[in-house]
């Protein structure tokens, strides 16, 4: 038999009340009390400590949640420092959790873990539609600020949930593969199963920067090759334009001795060779493609 404690603590004294009844050592005590710790195994005398990352995607950023555990040959304590989404999940598990014929409370940290893994892969697909929606529009349409600004924030967001499950990773891996007090080896093939899933959402995340960049960097050619086109447009019509402006130029010098002033001709003359000359100019700018929309 074997018990499972779980701690909802924000103040502490439940977790220090802990620490003085089962010599839980202090610097883990520390750790689980103290300001958010990266995901790891700490191995102590009688116990192991682990520090996972719950998270879960907020209005606007994915948000973390510290889950301690203190895993001994007869217990099992896992500490959320406040109520969050986590740990309600986790206490709405317990039943189901208890009801299955576990050996002993490394089964706890391992159906605690895997229900950890299991909350990422809804955040991953979250991000991932997002970022869909964000190239879907980038075809039909420049991206405002707000839009790329928010591709950098889910940019950011992806690396940071990449970084944790990377820590995540050799947590599993160490639990699954290493010699590790209160950790049986016939309980170390959950743990590999876990670890499967940790390296799949890996992938994931990883193809998910790679579509971060790729839209990034689409939305940069998109704009340059706006800037382009209008560029085009603005040198065609300042061609077309620079014509008239020149001949026009030319005659209101006012200089005596200009012949073709005095022919009676002359005017309508000039009015023709102008719009000849712009009427040619348009339609071999229309043929390059320069004052297309």
């Amino acid at each position: 038999m074997f018990a499972w404690i779980d701690v909802v603590d924000v103040k502490g004294e439940e977790i220090a009340a802990l620490q003085r009844v089962f010599g839980l050592h202090d610097l883990a005590v520390e750790d689980s009390m103290g300001s958010p710790q990266i995901a790891k195994v700490d191995l102590y005398a009688d116990h192991v400590f682990i520090v996972a990352k719950a998270a879960e995607l907020g209005t606007s950023e994915i948000l973390y949640t510290d889950v301690g555990i203190f895993l001994t040959s007869k217990r099992a304590i896992t500490v959320c420092r406040s109520e969050t989404s986590f740990g309600y999940n986790l206490r709405q598990s317990i039943h189901r959790i208890a009801r299955h014929d576990i050996g002993g409370p490394e089964y706890v940290v391992h159906a605690v873990l895997d229900l950890i893994v299991d909350d990422y892969f809804p955040v991953v697909q979250m991000i991932a539609d997002e970022i869909l929606l964000i190239e879907k529009r980038l075809l039909d349409e420049p991206l405002s600020r707000d839009d790329i600004a928010r591709i950098f924030q889910l940019r950011r967001e992806a690396i940071h949930f990449q970084h944790t499950i990377t820590r995540m990773t050799e947590v599993c891996n160490k639990l699954a593969t290493l010699t590790i007090p209160c950790v049986p080896n016939e309980a170390r093939p959950y743990f590999r199963d876990v670890l499967d899933k940790l390296l799949r959402i890996e992938g994931m995340t990883t193809g998910l920067i790679d579509v971060i960049r790729t839209a990034l960097e689409a939305s940069s050619l998109l704009e340059q090759q706006r800037q382009s086109l209008i560029t085009r447009q603005l040198a065609a019509w300042a061609g077309i334009l620079g014509v008239p402006t020149a001949i026009a130029g030319i005659y209101g010098m006012n200089f005596v001795n200009m012949p073709e002033t005095q022919a009676r001709w002359g005017y309508f003359a000039v009015l023709g060779v102008m719009a000849s000359i712009c009427t040619l100019l348009y339609w071999r700018f229309r043929r390059l493609g320069w004052l297309q929309k």
